[in-house]
């Protein structure tokens, strides 16, 4: 099975939490447990934190991980991504967002099982979410499929609109071929991407297929300083400190 390399696209700047990637959930920077997550990945050779910033980077480092500067012109971390992924030999590259502290290994290598075939070049992961109330959140993406479990559409809007069991929770985490996301990052942004503000419609828009892989259960990512506290308290209930 080909073995996969891990970008871990991260920024300070943020306009609702600035300094996010260096908060302190329990005591380790959300930075170091985005990048310990991936590393128990079976499927993935290597791990790289992509930064445009000096003091992500010195921290990165300071825990072990492989570290590297990137341009500051990006405008999104997949474009991050891409300039890293040239730096690799692997043909499957992982991007994991760097405000998902509760990844863990198994969902990243669940998008490098499913980038094995050959006519797979995007895939990114979602979850079945029965709490109905939470389809009219926008801060949650949903997405529906095909019976193959490609993406139809992406939205922040109630989609199934009168789902009555459940819905898909999409989970941002994404595996690409290398040469499609190359390709991926060049694409001038979409209406629907801006309109939606989610970067992924930008491949249905033109055309490509995104393979849907199903997980147990969401994940909890990080947008606002509240959101640590959810996450701590999601770690004391599982005994991680």
């Amino acid at each position: 099975m080909k073995q996969a390399a891990a970008v871990i696209p991260v920024r300070y700047q943020s306009s609702r939490f600035p300094g996010k990637p260096l908060a302190l959930i329990l005591g380790k920077p959300m930075i170091q447990r985005v990048y310990d997550g991936v590393r128990e990945a079976r499927l993935v050779d290597r791990v790289i934190v992509a930064t445009d910033d000096e003091r992500i980077l010195q921290v990165a480092k300071s825990f072990g991980a492989e570290a590297v500067l990137t341009s500051g012109s990006h405008n999104s971390g997949t474009e991050r991504a891409a300039e890293v992924a040239q730096i690799v030999d692997n043909n499957i590259i992982i991007n994991v967002q760097g405000d998902e502290p509760l990844v863990t290994g198994g969902l990243v290598d669940s998008l490098v099982e499913a980038l094995q075939d050959e006519g797979i070049r995007m895939a990114s992961l979602m979850a079945k979410v029965f709490d109905l109330d939470l389809l009219v959140n926008p801060n949650i993406n949903k997405v529906v499929t095909d019976h193959e479990n490609f993406a139809l559409y992406f939205s922040r809007a109630p989609v199934p609109y009168q789902a009555s069991d459940f819905f898909f929770q999409h989970i941002g985490i994404y595996g690409y071929k290398k040469d499609f996301l190359a390709e991926f990052a060049e694409m001038k942004p979409t209406r629907l991407e801006h309109l939606e503000k989610l970067e992924q419609l930008r491949a249905l828009e033109n055309g490509f297929r995104i393979k849907m892989v199903e997980v147990s259960s969401p994940t909890l990512s990080v947008d606002t300083p509240g959101d640590i506290i959810k996450v701590e308290e999601f770690l004391r209930k599982k005994g991680h400190a």
